[in-house]
């Protein structure tokens, strides 16, 4: 079992990284499906894949120059403060309820990456460049807060978010990974402060994570469209919560 879930997340890391996302919106539901519980496997193993899943693609961000300092900063500060807020709070929810919210989360991440995917590259940023700190540091505090509670990095928000401030795709998805970095990292700390982990499946789903995440990269830095991408990310999302929706149903 261990080696198909491993499989399946070195392919879905790939896509992931491509779009400076972590990947814990697929990541989650996947192990969930293998029978792994929400609450107390799920939302810390995935908080873990989701940071190396970044970590690992902003090595590569990094190299190509795609990553903007100056509103990632804002950004991680924001969100290490709200993720141990957020997986604090999980402690007193039940593993339904988070289910149930994180399908409404998911929804509402693939009808976005839909909706995106075919507007055009911005051509200039909106504000001054401190309007753009404050306004990413409280997107930071929010998102590090959903990132905490639900086990994922955020960088789903997190782009589109940047790409309304005016940032191109490429450096919006590069700058989201960096920043995801450090809210994945936060929230999956104050998780493994409870003993809330699973040894075996985050070895092996970590090194699956760290392969994918390099090929993903490397290709979105070269000639990726990621219009593409995203269409069918969204695509991907909005069928995912159907499944995690209609489990919940029946």
């Amino acid at each position: 079992m261990l080696a198909a879930i491993a499989l399946l997340i070195l392919i879905l890391s790939g896509v992931f990284s491509m779009l400076g996302l972590g990947g814990a919106t697929v990541y989650n539901p996947v192990m969930v499906w293998f029978g792994y519980d929400f609450k107390t496997v799920v939302v810390p193993t995935g908080l873990l894949l989701n940071g190396l899943t970044a970590a690992s693609a902003s090595w590569t961000f990094w190299r190509a120059k795609l990553v903007d300092v100056r509103i990632a900063l804002p950004l991680i500060v924001g969100t290490t403060i709200g993720a141990p807020a957020g997986a604090y709070v999980t402690g007193f929810l039940k593993s339904d309820w988070l289910l149930a919210v994180f399908s409404v989360f998911v929804v509402v991440a693939g009808l976005r990456m839909i909706l995106i995917a075919g507007q055009a590259e911005p051509e200039a940023l909106r504000g001054t460049a401190k309007q753009r700190a404050a306004i990413g540091a409280g997107i930071g505090l929010g998102i590090g807060f959903i990132s905490g509670l639900l086990g994922v990095g955020g960088g789903i928000l997190i782009v589109p978010l940047i790409i309304l401030m005016g940032y191109p795709t490429k450096l919006a998805a590069a700058t989201s990974a960096f920043a995801v970095v450090f809210s994945s990292a936060s929230g999956f700390a104050g998780h493994a402060a409870n003993g809330n982990y699973n040894i075996p499946l985050m070895v092996v789903t970590a090194v699956a994570v760290v392969i994918g995440s390099q090929i993903g990269a490397r290709l979105m830095v070269g000639a990726m469209k990621p219009r593409w991408i995203r269409q069918g990310f969204g695509i991907l999302l909005l069928a995912i919560a159907a499944t995690l929706a209609w489990g919940l149903l029946t």
